[in-house]
């Protein structure tokens, strides 16, 4: 896949088309992870982008996930994010915390490796590659910020509220964590949502960060550290 084209102004329909598929995508993370009414978002996000993309006869690269200009850059950009991702901890957790008087609950990938089998530890590293690397990136970067984005008519206004927007439903999609984890995992939302735009909107550098981070913490919990 080569890189993907330079985004054009969308007409009124299109916006429209975008802004049905972010209603859907938000519902969804709201109606599963706040109500537990409807299964997991994540394959749920990957389908309406999939989906949308049949509809509009769409390569994957037009939503970024495509190889970049520079694989240079994406690795730089996602060993950026991946270190601020764990970095971020030592202010997040602290401050919200301090706010909430709560700590934050551990992810069930997480909280069932200490102590187990070599397996288990490889099962959670399949998961966090392929559940969060892969698919909330594509549900929540390429669906949620950029058909945010392009909602809005794909300005640098549009983008901005996008990000902030998709970063507080990341946030949402962490809620079995309780409010110190959804401040936690919206900050998340923003460091991978920059990721992303930094590198052009190329999904493969978000997906990298999130998963060398989430790799680091399976390793770090399976040894004890």
């Amino acid at each position: 896949m080569n890189a993907e084209p330079v985004p054009q102004r969308l007409s009124a329909r299109e916006r429209i088309f975008a802004g049905v598929e972010v209603i859907l995508g938000a519902a969804a993370v709201i109606l599963h992870n706040v109500y537990r009414l409807v299964p997991n978002e994540v394959p749920i996000l990957v389908l309406i982008v999939w989906a949308s993309l049949l509809l509009r006869r769409k390569p994957w690269r037009s939503v970024g996930l495509c190889r970049p200009r520079s694989w240079k850059l994406v690795a730089v950009v996602a060993v950026a994010a991946a270190v601020l991702l764990q970095l971020k901890d030592l202010v997040t957790e602290p401050l919200a915390h301090l706010i909430w008087h709560r700590q934050e609950a551990a992810s069930s990938v997480l909280s069932s490796l200490h102590g187990h089998s070599p397996m288990v530890a490889l099962k959670s590293m399949a998961i966090v590659w392929t559940f969060a690397a892969f698919g909330e990136e594509i549900g929540y970067r390429a669906l949620l910020l950029r058909r945010t984005a392009d909602a809005l008519n794909g300005s640098r206004v549009a983008y901005a509220a996008a990000v902030v927007f998709s970063s507080v439903l990341f946030g949402f999609g962490h809620f079995y964590k309780g409010p110190t984890g959804v401040f936690d995992s919206t900050i998340s939302g923003l460091i991978l949502a920059g990721a992303y735009l930094v590198t052009r909107r190329n999904l493969w550098a978000p997906i990298l960060g999130h998963g060398l981070s989430d790799t680091f913490a399976v390793v770090a919990t399976y040894l004890g550290w």
